[in-house]
């Protein structure tokens, strides 16, 4: 079997206490190794993106640079969040296969072997770590976060967007291909299923942040959601088209009660029965016109995303996910895989 080869990507804000610890770990995964099903596979390079933090993460990048062969680094001019500063690292890999992670030691880069594994296994061309065990977090963080997903995957979005988290494997060429289009403000993991077909997840022990606080404020996590809403798409806008087509509807249905009840001498105040219809059947019409022009409006929004018509790729049997036979599957999504 061909060697798999793998691109790391870490965004750093905050990683002068973390950063090294991290590359002392992902340092043996740099020579020829094997995956738990005894795949070989080589980290082959590991990219730290410096997003313009406050500390003395830029010494240890260059230090780092300076002595570890696989270390390179990436610079943007100022602090553009993590999304972004994930997007300009992803853009800048060479391998097959690209992960994802973050600087603060959640992840063990022990678990890439295995989500590789999972990768392969189910021709899934997209691996999220989902945690096994609670996350490192507060009470109300936790339910936070699993409200907003839910409410992005169930009501805002379709079954692609299932779990998804920081710590990510993806075939390096669509990936690649993905930071060249997506626009700014988008949130990554809605772009990442505009391009990826087959999604798989794997259950990794998620570890505690090394002592360091979240530098996510409950404002910035706010933000974060209503990033991830608008990134979704039109649907919410649609519900406003939703509501006028009922309004509208309803405002039909009440106004012909409301004029069997004045035929019917029930309603003694005149001119009160006209004046309900009216209202209502021009609600119903305002809302309804208002859910048209939000739909171009939507098609505009997507367009200004960079979300894209098509995405060209080479000869999927030339991939890494076709070097060993196995079963072909449909595409979708891929429940958990212990």
């Amino acid at each position: 079997m061909a060697e798999h080869t793998i691109s790391i990507v870490v965004p750093v804000f905050r990683g002068e206490h973390t950063l090294d610890a991290l590359v002392e770990e992902i340092s043996p995964l740099t020579e020829k190794c094997q995956t738990p099903a005894g795949r070989p596979m080589r980290v082959a390079e590991v990219l730290l993106v410096h997003d313009g933090g406050s500390d003395r993460s830029d010494v240890v990048m260059r230090r780092l640079a300076a002595t570890k062969p696989f270390v390179r680094t990436v610079w943007l001019s100022r602090n553009f969040g993590q999304h972004a500063a994930t997007i300009a690292g992803m853009s800048s890999t060479g391998s097959e296969w690209i992960v994802t992670m973050d600087e603060d030691g959640q992840f063990d880069p022990e678990d890439i072997g295995r989500m590789l594994d999972v990768a392969v296994e189910n021709k899934a061309q997209l691996v999220y770590a989902t945690s096994a065990n609670p996350p490192p977090h507060g009470l109300f963080r936790n339910l936070a976060s699993r409200l907003a997903k839910a409410i992005a995957t169930h009501v805002l979005a379709d079954r692609n967007l299932v779990a998804f988290s920081s710590f990510r494997l993806m075939v390096g060429e669509i990936g690649r291909g993905v930071s060249a289009y997506v626009g700014p403000g988008v949130y990554l993991d809605v772009a990442l299923t505009w391009a990826f077909g087959r999604i798989a997840y794997c259950p990794v022990q998620f570890r505690q942040r090394s002592g360091r606080p979240s530098g996510y404020s409950f404002r910035k996590l706010v933000s974060h959601f209503w990033q991830l809403v608008i990134t979704i798409g039109p649907r919410p806008l649609r519900f406003v088209s939703l509501t006028g087509v009922l309004a509208a509807f309803a405002g039909v249905v009440v106004a012909l009660v409301l004029l069997c009840e004045r035929l019917a001498g029930n309603i003694r105040v005149q001119g009160w029965t006209s004046l309900a219809v009216l209202e209502l059947l021009l609600g119903g019409m305002m809302l309804l016109a208002l859910g048209i022009v939000a739909e171009y409006v939507g098609a505009a929004v997507r367009m200004a995303m960079g979300k894209p018509l098509y995405l060209i790729t080479s000869d999927p049997s030339d991939g890494p996910l076709h070097r060993v036979p196995g079963s072909e599957s449909e595409p979708g999504v891929v429940e958990s895989v212990e």
